[in-house]
C-alpha cells in the first residue's frame, strides 16, 4: 500500500510538472474558471464538508465550521476572481534618464508546481486558502491534507478529483511517511502549516532541492491588557478568541499579561465572559481526539498540583490559570487547547520585556486605545501580526498578509500577498532600436562618463 502511494505521489507530481512546462502561463479566463470551480465545489457540498469535519472531531461547532472553513474558502475564491485581472497586470518600474528611451516592467509569472501540506485543526480552509492564492498565480497545486482528519481528507480528495483535472489540482493522502516524501519533491514552492518542530523538518527536506518555502507555524501568542482597556470588552474578545474551535487555533490567545492592580478585575471579567459565551451542545467543539484531550487535562492538572489558582468551568470551556510558574508545560509549549494563563506584571514595560525575551509569536494582541502605546508596541515588538482591541478577526481581512516571523514561521499569503508569494516577479527590460547606450560601451570616454555621472 505504501509503495502504491509513493508511486501515486510521484505520478501526480510528474503530471503537474509536465502540464506546467507545456502551459506555463494560464490565461486570466482559465484561472478564474479554476477559482470558480473551487468556490462552487465548497458551496455545493457544504453540508457534506460539515458532516465530515464533525465526524473527524467527534464534536465541532457547525456555526464555526461555516464561519472559518466553508464561507472563508468561498469568499477568498470570489475575492481572488474579482481582483485577479489587476494582480496579473505588469507594472512599470522607473528607468534612469541615462538609459532612456528604454522601458522596464515587472511581470508576475507563475512558479510552476506548488505543494501544500495542510494541518488538522482547520482541515478544509487551511488546505484550500493557500491553494486559492497559488491557483490565482497560475500554478498547478498538489495537496497533502492531514492524516488526523481522515473523513475530511477523503472528501477533499473525492471532490477535487471530480471538479479538477489532476494536472490542475491534485490531492494525495497518506501518513507521515508520505508527508516526508511529499516534502522531498522538487516543488517550485512548498507551503507547510503546522508545528515549529515539523516545520524545521519540512524546511530541511525542501532545502535539498533549493525549494523556497512558506512556513505557517505556531507559538505562544500573547495578549496585553493595558491599564486603559475596557476590561469587559477585552475579556469578551479574549474568550471568543480562546474558545473558538476549542482553542485549537494557531492564532488563539495563548496567555494574558495585565498589570497586577487590575488582575482580580480582569479575572472576574474573563469568568463572566466564559459564562456568557458558553455554547449550547450543538456549538461545542471538543479536542480532536483522546490524546489531545488528555494533554489538555494534563496541562491543567500540572498547574493545579503546583499550587496555581485554576478556574475551570468544565465542559470544554476556557479554563483560567492565574500566575502560573514559568517552568510549567503550559508556559513552555503552545497550549492549543482551553487553558488560558493570566499573568500579572508590574507595568507595561515589564509586559513588553516579557514578550520580547521570547520567540516571536504569530500574533500579538493588545487592548488599549492609547495611541502612544500602540505606536510603541508597533515599533518595539515583533510578531507575524499586531492586533489592537480584537482577537482572530484580522485573519478575515483579505488584504492583510497572514504569516509568522522567526519561530512562528516565514512568508505570508492571503489575497494579493498570496498571489505575489506564489509568483516570480520577473524583471522585463525593453530597449529602443536606436539608443544612446552605445556611448557607454568601449572604448570608454572618461569625459563622457563623467558628464553622465558615472
Amino acid at each position: 500500500m505504501s509503495h502504491d502511494l509513493h508511486r501515486q505521489l510521484q505520478l501526480g507530481f510528474d503530471t503537474q510538472r509536465q502540464a506546467a512546462d507545456q502551459a506555463p502561463f494560464p490565461s486570466l479566463a482559465t484561472r478564474r474558471d479554476r477559482l470558480r470551480r473551487l468556490a462552487r465545489m465548497t458551496k455545493r457540498h457544504q453540508n457534506e464538508i460539515i458532516d465530515a469535519i464533525i465526524q473527524d472531531f467527534g464534536q465541532r461547532s457547525e456555526s464555526e465550521i461555516r464561519l472559518a472553513e466553508t464561507s472563508a474558502v468561498i469568499h477568498a475564491a470570489q475575492y481572488a476572481r474579482r481582483k485577479l485581472k489587476g494582480w496579473m497586470r505588469p507594472h512599470r518600474s522607473s528607468v534612469s534618464w541615462r538609459l532612456l528611451p528604454a522601458r522596464a516592467r515587472i511581470a508576475p509569472q507563475p512558479l510552476g508546481v506548488v505543494g501544500i501540506l495542510s494541518p488538522w485543526n482547520y482541515p478544509w480552509s487551511l488546505a484550500l486558502m493557500p491553494a486559492i492564492d497559488a491557483i490565482a498565480a497560475g500554478n498547478r497545486v498538489m495537496l497533502k491534507p492531514s492524516e488526523h482528519t481522515p473523513a475530511t481528507s477523503q472528501l477533499l480528495a473525492d471532490l477535487v478529483s471530480h471538479y479538477f483535472d489532476p494536472e490542475e489540482l491534485y490531492v494525495i493522502q497518506g501518513d507521515a511517511d508520505i508527508a516526508q516524501a511529499f516534502s522531498a519533491l522538487a516543488f517550485d514552492h512548498l507551503l507547510f502549516t503546522g508545528s515549529t518542530a515539523v516545520g524545521r523538518q519540512v524546511a530541511k527536506a525542501a532545502a535539498a532541492n533549493l525549494t523556497p518555502t512558506t512556513l505557517e507555524l505556531g507559538g505562544k501568542s500573547p495578549v496585553i491588557v493595558a491599564d486603559d482597556a475596557d476590561l469587559d470588552a477585552a475579556a469578551e474578545s479574549i474568550i471568543f478568541g480562546k474558545g473558538f474551535n476549542g482553542g485549537q487555533t494557531c492564532i488563539a490567545p495563548d496567555y494574558v499579561l495585565v498589570e497586577g492592580r487590575h488582575l482580580d478585575a480582569l479575572i472576574h471579567a474573563l469568568s463572566e465572559a466564559i459564562a456568557k459565551q458558553r455554547p449550547d451542545e450543538h456549538d461545542m467543539t471538543t479536542p480532536l481526539n483522546a490524546r489531545h484531550a488528555a494533554r489538555s487535562t494534563e496541562l491543567l492538572k500540572e498547574a493545579h498540583n503546583h499550587g496555581c489558582r485554576v478556574i475551570d468551568p468544565g465542559e470544554h470551556a476556557p479554563a483560567l490559570v492565574v500566575d502560573p510558574n514559568q517552568d510549567l508545560a503550559l508556559m513552555q509549549e503552545e497550549i492549543f487547547g482551553r487553558a488560558l494563563p493570566v499573568l500579572s506584571v508590574k507595568d507595561i514595560d515589564a509586559a513588553i520585556g516579557y514578550i520580547t525575551a521570547r520567540p516571536h509569536p504569530l500574533v500579538l494582541y493588545a487592548f488599549t486605545r492609547n495611541t502612544a502605546l500602540q505606536r510603541r508596541l508597533t515599533d518595539e515588538t515583533r510578531s507575524g501580526a499586531l492586533v489592537f482591541n480584537e482577537t482572530l478577526l484580522h485573519h478575515a481581512v483579505p488584504g492583510l498578509p497572514f504569516g509568522g516571523v522567526g519561530d512562528s514561521g516565514h512568508g505570508a499569503y492571503h489575497g494579493r500577498h498570496g498571489f505575489e508569494r506564489f509568483s516570480h516577479q520577473r524583471s522585463v527590460f525593453y530597449q529602443a532600436n536606436r539608443a544612446p547606450t552605445a556611448l557607454i560601451r568601449p572604448p570608454y570616454r572618461r569625459w563622457l562618463l563623467k558628464l553622465l555621472g558615472y
